[in-house]
């Protein structure tokens, strides 16, 4: 897979401080899919050229747990398309290769950071799924000129016809850091398929990666749609959202199963019931991310203390944008502090807190560093009460698009059955001197249990 980004004009070069690459080296990353390489391949002081290719093997795709390839017979897992189609393979190495200029933040060049620039983005195979011409209704609403040249399927036999894949060449004026964004968005769309599980945090991604421009694009419904995976819960939860940035009355008539309450929102309610039934006051949520329960818990004055912690310190800094605590007044900014902080290793600021919250956190962590959490938080810090969610494995079988065997997240190391979670939670809690009470979280199927599932433990 290759994609290059061109940009022109005065000191061209400076193309390398915008990517925070330098052009002067080649520069290699490995990632789950495979090895990204960042190169120049033109770098003069009118234009300058910054490609990223991205290798796959697709012997580690079929190994790996974290690829969920669209063909389900033998021969299909090992010939596919997936080692060279721009697809969301690409999206990701994006993202991650250039993390930082996506925020759009350079300190060398901060003008130029912030100021639309003469770009040119040319990417290679890329497919498109069922809908003639839809790189340019997606692209040039946002600004850019299009040329979609169709790949032939062999151009020695012309009369063969096209494939499905074209080379795209996108032309426009736009900051760097919306053009990579568009990009991260699009090319999962335009292939109408994921290499991984898509859960509820995909809207997050949707909602961050299409601020200032998804919501009023005319093929919003469509991004949305397939961006999602065409997952009803998660389509209906982001249009409505998506409605209300656009300023659009929410659509009524939808019948029960597309307005079902998304997981997220019970899984939040559940912890904060059992905070209350606690009588929690002094509270931390480890392994906070980008803040989804700080918010709720800030917005309770019952909870008088309340610690985020997390081990990356971009998450807190988006914590910290969308709780906006700069904005808040001194007293309410007195309540919340947050910490860059592991799991799996003692700190004393969590010590003696009335409780402690680990949403969706344990099924991150290598099953071999559990004893390191279990220490840490139950033996450490001690508090009153620790509060554990986690994926209940025995539900995935409901999810119609999750194979056998996967997890519901590419970053999961493991789920826990009921009856494996149960195991662990009686362990650690007559290990440590607690009481454990377990509830189920979102709606529950008779036979396999809540898609999530809940441990209240109490200190004796």
């Amino acid at each position: 897979m290759l994609a290059t980004i061109t940009y022109t004009g005065p000191d061209a070069t400076d193309l390398g401080f915008l990517l925070h690459k330098h052009p002067g080296r080649l520069q290699s990353f490995d990632l789950a899919v495979g090895r990204a390489h960042v190169f120049y391949p033109e770098q003069t002081d009118e234009t300058c050229t910054a490609a990223l290719m991205l290798e796959v093997d697709a012997i580690d795709l079929v190994r790996s747990k974290r690829f969920s390839g669209g063909d389900s017979s033998e021969l299909g897992h090992y010939v596919n398309d997936r080692p060279y189609a721009s697809s969301s393979m690409l999206a990701g190495a994006l993202a991650q290769v250039f993390r930082t200029a996506m925020t759009g933040r350079c300190d060398a060049c901060p003008e130029l950071a912030a100021s639309p620039l003469p770009l040119t983005i040319t990417l290679a195979a890329v497919p498109s799924r069922g809908e003639p011409g839809l790189a340019s209704r997606l692209f040039e609403p946002l600004g850019w000129t299009v040329v979609d040249a169709a790949v032939p399927l062999d151009p020695e036999f012309p009369e063969w016809g096209d494939s499905r894949y074209s080379d795209l060449t996108l032309t426009g004026t736009l900051r760097l850091a919306d053009a990579l964004h568009q990009l991260y968005v699009m090319l999962p769309v335009l292939d109408d398929s994921k290499h991984y599980w898509v859960g509820d945090d995909e809207i997050g991604k949707l909602l961050r990666a299409g601020e200032g421009w998804l919501p009023a694009h005319p093929e919003r419904e469509l991004i949305t749609r397939r961006y999602l995976a065409h997952q009803r819960g998660l389509v209906r939860d982001a249009t409505a959202q998506l409605e209300v940035l656009d300023g659009s009355p929410v659509r009524e008539g939808l019948d029960d199963a597309e307005i079902a309450t998304p997981l997220r929102v019970h899984r939040a309610e559940a912890v904060l019931t059992a905070l209350r039934d606690v009588g929690a006051h002094r509270v931390a949520d480890v392994g906070c991310g980008p803040g989804a329960l700080l918010t709720h818990l800030l917005a309770d004055s019952a909870f008088t203390d309340i610690i985020g912690t997390d081990v990356s310190h971009r998450a807190l800094d988006v914590a910290e944008r969308r709780l906006h605590i700069r904005d808040l007044s001194d007293r309410q900014r007195d309540r919340i502090r947050l910490l860059q902080s592991s799991v799996t290793y003692q700190d004393d600021r969590l010590a003696h807190l009335d409780a402690i919250v680990l949403m969706e956190v344990v099924e991150h962590i290598e099953l071999e560093r559990l004893d390191a959490l279990e220490s840490s938080i139950f033996g450490s810090a001690a508090p009153g009460a620790v509060i554990v969610t986690t994926p209940n494995s025995d539900y995935n079988a409901l999810y119609p698009s999750l194979p056998a065997g996967r997890f519901r997240h590419p970053d999961h190391r493991f789920e826990w059955s009921r009856v494996d979670f149960a195991a662990w939670a009686d362990r650690v809690a007559a290990s440590h001197g607690y009481s454990v009470e377990y509830r189920p979280v979102g709606d529950a199927d008779e036979t396999h249990g809540s898609p999530t599932q809940l441990a209240l433990f109490r200190k004796a």
